[in-house]
């Protein structure tokens, strides 16, 4: 195959849904009364918020072929995310998920529907061999067909040397069985991707706490050379294997508004910074910044400001 020139800065694959997030602050789904509707999914976000950097980011997903499927393609074109990857399904209806607003971790309801079937046409060879990196979620690996679509994408992303990458954001609810779950990480991290976790995601995978050198040796092992572990309000820490180890204590925020998606930010801002060839300790600055940018937005990050000028 003939090298083609690098066009696209990131491939997104994975979940596309609609997030209806509860009105009220830390209420119980059950005592929720209004929803807010939000475009959601962790690759989607991280689609979006890449988009917003200057970046060129493709999403590669599924939704319904119906109303809240033209809501999503039409916010993200107008958030400049490129969507001729996005596959419409005539029988499955695009996936919602009920969220409760919160300061801590929230509470959800997914129903799942068209977002897992991503097939194989969806990631043609040549839209790899045009990118630098691909990303990926614990969430979008849950499901057959988009888990060997994504994981044969990956396999073929790496040999064409791209930067894999993968945001493990596990939870039992929306795949119950573990140990399913860790063998096709396993496969995934093979193609040592960049791997973003955090405590809350590493609880729900072992269905213990487990401390920090237990994590780390765990994913390095299957293969990962580079490992992001946040901890909220305790900061994060890199565990890199020629780097060594590195933590960045987080910053004071005056006040949360909302926390879904703020792991999204983080992440986008991590890959930026790498697309930009930044050290490990100005890329995890960079990613902290976003991820305070958006912990202080309902939704998405703020529309009306210059998000690379912030960064700076």
């Amino acid at each position: 195959m003939s090298k083609l020139e690098k066009t696209i800065d990131i491939i997104c694959a994975g979940e596309v849904l609609i997030d209806f997030i509860g009105h009220e602050v830390n209420t119980s789904i059950n005592r929720t009364k209004d929803y807010h509707r939000f475009l959601g999914g962790s690759p989607t976000n991280v689609a979006v918020n890449a988009a917003r950097l200057g970046l060129n980011s493709v999403l590669v997903a599924t939704c319904g072929q119906d109303g809240l499927g033209e809501y999503i393609v039409r916010k993200l074109n107008a958030n400049n995310v490129i969507t001729s990857h996005i596959r419409k399904s005539d029988t499955e209806p695009t996936s919602v998920i009920f969220v409760s607003k919160s300061t801590g971790t929230p509470d959800f309801i997914p129903y799942r529907e068209a977002d897992y079937q991503i097939t194989e046409n969806q990631i043609p060879d040549e839209l790899l061999a045009s990118a630098n990196i691909f990303h990926t979620t614990c969430f979008a690996l849950s499901k057959n067909p988009a888990r060997t679509t994504i994981l044969e994408s990956a396999k073929k992303a790496k040999l064409l040397g791209l930067q894999t990458s993968i945001d493990i954001n596990f939870s039992e609810r929306i795949w119950p069985d573990r140990e399913e779950a860790k063998l096709v990480l396993k496969e995934y991290l093979s193609t040592n991707p960049l791997v973003k976790l955090s405590e809350d995601d590493c609880y729900r995978l072992f269905a213990e706490s487990k401390t920090e050198d237990f994590i780390f040796e765990y994913f390095h092992d299957l293969g990962a050379s580079t490992i992001c572990l946040t901890k909220g309000k305790d900061g994060v820490v890199l565990s890199d294997k020629n780097f060594g180890m590195f933590y960045q204590k987080a910053q004071k925020i005056d006040e949360i508004k909302d926390t879904t998606g703020a792991g999204d930010a983080f992440w986008t801002g991590f890959l930026y910074a790498q697309l930009l060839k930044k050290s490990f300790e100005e890329t995890i600055t960079i990613a902290q910044k976003l991820a305070i940018l958006k912990l202080q937005n309902v939704g998405r990050l703020p529309e009306d400001m210059d998000i690379e000028e912030y960064l700076k």
